[in-house]
């Protein structure tokens, strides 16, 4: 059997592995470096574009619960990232630069790979057994054109990414290293802001020169990955109460919480690069420096990386998909990956590797590999493939799972969550062998 797969992302990468291990032939076709995309800054497979995080490794969360669930499928993208992992508290955050490279000597060391540096935009192709789309958010424009053959309302939304700083340039007399509630030690570092300091970042933030978006750009903002500038002209208190939050945090110079707070997490297993969390951003690059630079400790930050601002694609997924992420229209077309409606990227890694399962079990002539909907993989994806005229991405989250409703306390509710997901998806597995 011979599987082509468009796109060497999180997904990608992730289908090309489970196939291969299952003695596939695969041509996973990458596009970088011939066409390159707003975000991307290498011809790496499996490169981190936004953060560098995972999100929470908390069993007790929907985050946490969907590694659990990831191990237990053998996903060979999460053994690596907890490999190649930096401190960051309760979150898996990963060496980019590592974990690219991890993931790619993984794959190259099975039989059966063929990796082809062009772009590629023939979704049905006799020339394989199936076709896996996995090109992610930032696709091409001509497999934007042969996607929406499959739909006309193909649909779109604006991403951002926030920047990152050297870890030398950053003035440490006005930061403090601490956890929210003293959780993960020194993984987090916190700059704080009296209240005078907050309202004029703020309100230069609200003023600041944007980039003029281009034609192909306009689009609604995706409302899970919100400018920080665009945060600002929400309210002079929804930064404090998102992103700049101070709660859990005590500055150790003052003993006292902070009227706000900016929260750094190393980039690199060394230290020597902070990203600044929750500050993705569409200002210009020297309103970025100008305005950031109002943050006390950021008054001299030199730049690595200055945020940018991308239009990101996705199809309606559930008019075309079915909730094992094959294409309705044709038992041979599968697509992963956050072009599918899954957002995220442990989210992506999930596609990636039910994708391949489900292709598995097609060729075999068995029924589609779904975890039941008390699994936050099979509530996920179930979400996608239910009917919604506002059909936007999703994360994986315990709302999306039949509710517990004999618990009253939050947190034990939340781990009776996890729980249970976990013992159902391992009944599942060994169900279904």
């Amino acid at each position: 059997m011979k599987v082509k797969i468009i796109g060497g992302g999180l997904a990608g990468c992730e289908c090309a592995y489970q196939l291969l291990k299952r003695g596939y032939t695969v041509d996973l076709y990458e596009m970088r470096p011939t066409v390159t995309t707003p975000a991307h800054k290498t011809e790496r497979l499996a490169e981190l574009v936004c953060s560098n995080s995972l999100k929470s490794v908390d069993p007790a969360t929907s985050q946490g619960t969907l590694k659990e669930e990831l191990r237990l499928l053998d996903s060979m993208l999460l053994r690596v990232a907890e490999e190649t992992c930096v401190p960051a508290g309760g979150a898996l955050s990963v060496d980019r630069d590592a974990f690219s490279s991890r993931v790619e000597k993984e794959l190259f060391a099975l039989d059966g790979l063929r990796v082809i540096r062009e772009e590629n935009s023939v979704i049905f192709d006799d020339a394989y057994d199936y076709t896996v789309v996995c090109a992610g958010p930032l696709c091409s424009k001509s497999l934007a054109d042969a996607i929406t053959t499959l739909q006309t309302d193909c649909l779109h939304f604006y991403d951002a990414v926030a920047p990152i700083v050297t870890a030398e340039s950053i003035d440490y007399d006005h930061a403090f290293f601490a956890g929210r509630y003293g959780k993960g030690g020194d993984d987090y570092l916190n700059l704080p802001l009296n209240k005078e300091e907050y309202e004029v970042f703020t309100e230069e933030l609200k003023n600041a020169e944007k980039v003029i978006l281009h034609d192909f750009e306009k689009g609604d903002v995706f409302e899970a990955c919100m400018p920080v500038e665009v945060m600002a002209q929400r309210g002079k208190d929804t930064l404090r109460f998102g992103p700049l939050r101070p709660v859990g945090l005590t500055d150790p110079k003052t003993e006292k919480r902070p009227y706000a707070v900016v929260q750094l997490r190393k980039e690199d297993r060394e230290g020597r690069m902070f990203n600044l969390v929750g500050f993705q951003t569409n200002l210009k690059f020297g309103e970025q420096k100008r305005v950031f630079g109002l943050i006390p400790a950021l008054r001299n930050a030199e730049y690595v990386r200055y945020g940018v601002m991308h239009r990101n694609t996705f199809i309606n997924a559930p008019v075309v998909l079915n909730e094992d992420f094959g294409l309705k229209a044709n038992p041979s077309v599968f697509f992963g990956g956050q072009i599918s409606g899954v957002e995220g990227y442990t989210e992506s890694i999930m596609s990636g590797l039910f994708c391949a399962l489900n292709i598995d079990r097609r060729a075999r002539g068995k029924e589609s590999f779904v975890p039941p909907e008390t699994t936050v993989c099979g509530a996920l994806m179930r979400y996608i493939a239910t009917p919604n005229k506002d059909f936007q991405p999703m994360h994986v989250s315990f709302s999306l799972l039949p509710a517990i409703t004999d618990i009253r306390d939050k947190k034990l509710r939340k781990e009776a969550y996890g729980k249970r997901a976990v013992a159902d998806m391992k009944k599942y597995i060994e169900e279904n062998q």
